[in-house]
């Protein structure tokens, strides 16, 4: 598939060879930069013609797939700056193993990236076949951004939570790159349009908005919330269900390589098959809210029905709030996840 496109695009003016180069040596310090303990990136170059391109080779070494792939986002994100200083733009190609992107100007290729993904058990015995099997339960944690105490409670509990942050709130930016920083995955929050009263935040996503605006508006909302790995939308029931709303959207999110997770605030909408059809790797919840009647009791609840749903289904993703009777019932159920067959995940790992 590469020759071919490859092939189609040899006339289509390019860098010469020397700025290839160097752009190859710029994405090769920014991706260690990023992550210098898990990556070990190969370099090389061929140009027999005019289709020539660096190939860069990354090995992703880590000890689940659910920290592969968060260190593949992180290490993309690192390349943005460098690609977008040279004019290129980015898409991806189909690889039989890990994941192979293009880098282009005018249509034709001039870096290849891929990366391969090695797990690393701490045992020296082989893994066995079932251990990473059964059924695996996302658990987002979303509205955060107000609350620096409450972002801490999330931390303590050391588990594969996924936090979504509203953007443009006194600790947005704090609570999201101390995440990081702990190893936790973060969302953007996106605000969206609802039809009910609900408190709107300052700059949402509305129906009739063009697709500039939506641009515009998505891209400074990730300014305000970087480097997250995937959005799901904050109310949204009037906007997930605009058909022509949601065309808009998710070119934005497959240009920034983010995830969506339908949040499925309303029966009506159309968010999560948008987004299949534009090749964004997405998901939606599948279980109740955990926290519609924040009491410990109840959350406990609905934590059982989604662990009960999860081996149903093999893949569920879950979503509640940083209330404290939620927070109380996550330290009570979630020590139980494992022995009724459940592993927790990074929304990551259950989007498609």
């Amino acid at each position: 598939m590469l020759a071919a496109l490859l092939g189609g695009c040899k006339k289509a003016q390019k860098p010469s060879a020397a700025e290839i180069h160097t752009i190859t040596r710029e994405f090769a310090a920014a991706l260690k930069s990023a992550a210098p303990a898990d990556v070990r990136s190969e370099v090389s170059a061929s140009y027999p013609d005019a289709a020539g391109f660096d190939r860069i080779n990354v090995t992703v070494r880590a000890d689940s797939s659910s920290s592969s792939r968060a260190t593949v986002y992180r290490l993309l994100r690192s390349l943005n700056g460098v690609a977008t200083r040279h004019h290129l733009s980015r898409d991806a190609l189909e690889s039989r193993e890990g994941l192979l992107y293009a880098y282009r100007r005018a249509g034709v290729i001039t870096h290849t990236v891929h990366f391969h993904e090695k797990i690393e058990t701490k045992s020296s015995e082989a893994p066995s076949p079932q251990r990473n099997e059964g059924a695996r339960l996302a658990i987002i944690l979303d509205d955060l951004g107000n609350d620096r105490a409450a972002a801490d409670a999330i931390f303590a509990l050391q588990c594969p939570i996924t936090i979504s942050v509203l953007p443009n709130h006194p600790h947005s930016a704090d609570i999201a790159q101390e995440a990081r920083r702990r190893g936790f995955q973060v969302m953007l929050h996106l605000p969206m349009k609802a039809v009910g009263n609900e408190r709107p935040e300052a700059q949402e996503l509305q129906p009739g908005m063009s697709s500039k605006d939506v641009n515009l508006l998505v891209s400074s909302l990730l300014q305000a919330v970087p480097d997250v790995a995937g959005v799901n939308n904050h109310q949204g029931s009037q906007s997930t269900a605009d058909a022509a709303l949601m065309d808009e959207l998710m070119p934005v999110l497959r240009e920034h390589n983010l995830f969506y997770v339908d949040s499925r605030t309303t029966a009506a909408t159309v968010a999560y098959d948008t987004a299949q059809r534009f090749g964004v790797r997405s998901g939606f919840r599948n279980v109740p809210f955990l926290d519609d009647v924040a009491e410990v009791g109840a959350v406990r609840k609905q934590l059982q029905l989604a662990l009960r749903d999860a081996r149903k289904k093999g893949d569920a993703i879950a979503i509640g709030h940083p209330h404290a009777a939620t927070l109380q019932a996550l330290r009570d159920v979630l020590p139980e996840a494992k022995a009724q067959g459940v592993r927790l995940v990074f929304a990551s790992e259950v989007v498609h």
